[in-house]
């Protein structure tokens, strides 16, 4: 900004900068369709109805977004992120050129005003907190001229918003021909508020047992056939495998142990230089503790003064009643053998206390909207201690109602602090004072009630730690383990779990991994043996050893799922439940026609049952579950008709209405009407983008490169 304030002062170059900023526009693609590449180089990522996406493109936008977003996401993370982004850009991009949408600067900078991070920049507002295209305009020209680096990243960050402008317009041209009648308001209204009660019989599907329903492999697949779209499948694949972890044996373990019960006590050692034995202090007579973890531990001396709640929880409550100089352990804790050592104590060095604050108007940090006077608050602040100190007082409630902290709708607490954490005349009362005592402070920040609710003392502990890891022997004998029974699954005729089971080992089955998967259960982040299972080369039964960070993995590929209709044995799980209740239905419908609800009930050995309010929004029927159909047939009826037998989601249902009771007539339906539009419109950039997806020919090439 210092740079601005120098132009500001040279009317001509200011003139010039400004044409700059304007310029900035057009050269980064604001007026042009240039690509920020150069165009297309080598293969594709994807190709879109025909039109390719360049993987060096790609990966330039992949290495920029892994920068933003930092380690917290992985490498496939961030390409299945970036991915999804240019596949609907290539989708969206399609139909805003084939409608001819385009969009011009000025309709560019109202949106750039609608992006949070922009418009609540104050370094892109005016005096009245409002965003001003002339300081965003400033800001790029300077970046251009100044910083290259940055302008070249707000490149990439044009496009995008530029994209997201063009689609903004088209999804608004769409949502302009949604709309909601009047009428349909008054519909939806009665929909949620006519009530109807109803008696009923249901034959349950379950009355008919699954085995004397037979269904064959072809009525399956004919099934499948009439239901594509609901049974498509996308390349897949099934694994199993024999996980080594590399952990600690028995014998590390207790090594690691026994080494730390070495160092507890002194010990003598020979002094070639002085031809004299020395004695070594040990972790339990030490002088310099610091020091000694230094040389032996794996977790260094931590000086602080502690409370019970910030040790380990698993020995707290041992730690905290040792005197000084005494020590705990060896024990286990976590991946650790550790020995504890008390080095001091400080009487009630933790304080819990909560507060009423009373802020005035100039206070430090008060809220804008406190106009109190200091003289207030102070009045205000003594008439709540003498509420406080009441027998019957409920203090948090007090600071609750009260309180202008931000501790307020916690009932003022504040938890556990040590001395010198709050500002001195606060820190001096709580400490000063025992607990129970309720009193009042004045402090920068305004008045302050206060409430000691406990003490505890606080520790400094020392540990001597050693973390527990597998020997070079076990290392090694794991991994000739892994080889061995790689070895031996490959060559042997006997199934991959048999030969496991031999051996002792545990088989993980792992399906329909996808070929963009990253975690595999069991083995977390296995990018390596995805890539593998997906490999033209590999083959259904192949075997391989995969070295693992944190040991190795023995997998076999043992299905593969191609691209298209699900085969019979995949569907059936699904298709199977589904066949089966049709045919129930049938059968339930042709042994019952014409009966009444009476006969149906005593020929089936079930009841004649009521339900009361029912309304199609909520189509919950008591002890049946959601049943739309049997809930809008009854909606459909009079008030005395009785339905003929109707298919349901747990079974067939006959009902005679009993009562209809009509929702309270409104003198208008605008509000219903306006939250069915909105509804309508909500549902418009989702439910466009993926009809077009549905519709458009993608190649998927991401594990070809990933």
């Amino acid at each position: 900004m210092a740079i601005l304030e120098n132009i500001r002062k040279r009317t001509t170059v200011l003139i010039l900068i400004i044409g700059l900023a304007l310029f900035a526009f057009v050269i980064s693609g604001v007026f042009t369709n240039s690509d920020f590449s150069g165009g297309k180089v080598g293969s594709s990522i994807a190709e879109i109805n025909d039109e390719d996406i360049s993987i060096d493109e790609f990966r330039q936008k992949v290495d920029l977004a892994s920068r933003r977003s930092g380690p917290n996401a992985s490498t496939m993370q961030t390409v299945n992120q970036v991915y999804e982004q240019e596949v609907r850009n290539a989708i969206l991009g399609q139909q805003l050129e084939g409608l001819g949408i385009d969009i011009e600067q000025d309709q560019i900078l109202n949106y750039i005003g609608t992006i949070p991070g922009y418009s609540q920049s104050p370094q892109f507002q005016n005096e009245n907190g409002v965003f001003d295209q002339n300081k965003f305009r400033e800001f790029i020209a300077d970046l251009k001229v100044n910083n290259p680096a940055q302008y070249n990243l707000w490149l990439q960050d044009e496009k995008a918003i530029i994209e997201n402008a063009k689609q903004q317009v088209y999804f608004n041209l769409i949502k302009a021909g949604v709309g909601a009648t009047l009428k349909e308001g008054e519909f939806d209204y009665k929909l949620g508020n006519d009530k109807i009660d109803v008696k009923y019989v249901r034959v349950p599907y379950s009355s008919i047992p699954d085995s004397t329903i037979s269904v064959s492999k072809s009525e399956i697949q004919s099934y499948i056939n009439e239901h594509k779209d609901d049974y498509k499948q996308e390349p897949a694949r099934d694994i199993q495998f024999v996980y080594f972890e590399e952990k600690a044996s028995a014998a590390d373990e207790k090594e690691v142990e026994d080494a730390l019960g070495k160092l507890l006590d002194d010990t003598v050692e020979y002094n070639a230089q002085t031809d004299k034995n020395d004695t070594i202090k040990g972790f339990k007579t030490t002088d310099d503790m610091a020091a000694f973890l230094d040389r032996h531990s794996d977790i260094k001396f931590d000086t602080i003064y502690k409370a019970k709640n910030s040790l380990s929880a698993r020995v707290a409550d041992t730690l905290m009643t040792l005197q000084t100089g005494e020590i705990y352990g060896p024990y286990r804790d976590g991946d650790y053998f550790k020995v504890s050592r008390m080095m001091g104590r400080k009487g009630n060095g933790s304080v819990k206390a909560s507060h009423i604050l009373l802020a005035y108007e100039g206070a430090q940090r008060a809220n804008p909207e406190v106009t109190r006077t200091k003289e207030e608050a102070e009045a205000e602040a003594k008439r709540l201690l003498r509420e406080a100190r009441k027998k019957d007082a409920k203090f948090v409630e007090l600071a609750r109602d009260n309180s202008d902290g931000p501790s307020a709708p916690n009932g003022g607490d504040l938890g556990y602090f040590q001395e010198g954490t709050m500002v001195p005349a606060f820190n001096d009362f709580a400490f000063d004072n025992s607990v129970g005592t309720i009193g009042m402070v004045e402090t920068d920040f305004g008045f302050h009630v206060i409430k000691i609710d406990d003490k505890q003392d606080i520790v400094q502990v020392a540990t001597l730690a050693r973390e527990i890891e597998p020997s070079e022997e076990t290392v090694n004998t794991l991994f000739t383990d892994a080889t061995k029974f790689e070895m031996e699954s490959i060559s042997s005729d006997n199934a991959f779990p048999d030969l496991a089971k031999e051996s002792g080992y545990s088989v993980r089955p792992v399906n329909q991994i996808k070929s963009t998967d990253e975690n595999l259960p069991g083995l977390s982040s296995q990018r390596s043996i995805v890539q593998w299972a997906f490999n033209g080369e590999t083959s259904v039964g192949d075997i391989k050893r995969f070295d693992l960070p944190s040991g190795y993995a023995v997998v076999q590929l043992t299905k593969k799922y191609e691209e298209g209709l699900m085969a019979v044995e995949d569907a059936s799980p699904t298709v199977l439940p589904i066949i089966r209740k049709e045919r129930k239905a049938a059968q339930i419908i042709a042994n019952n026609k014409g009966k009444s609800l009476d006969d149906l009930a005593k020929d089936n050995n079930t009841n004649v049952s009521t339900a009361s309010a029912l309304n199609v929004k909520s189509p919950t029927i008591p002890g049946a579950g959601s049943e739309p159909a049997v809930v809008g047939t009854a909606y459909a009826l009079a008030e005395g008709a009785t339905s003929e037998l109707i298919e349901g989601n747990t079974g067939v249902f006959k009902l005679t209405v009993t009562k209809k009771t009509e929702g309270p007539k409104l003198d208008n339906y605008s509000t219903y009407s306006n939250s069915v539009r909105s509804s309508r419109e909500a549902r418009v950039n989702t439910s466009v983008y993926q009809a077009l997806k549905d519709d458009s020919e993608i190649e998927d090439n991401r594990s070809a490169f990933y």
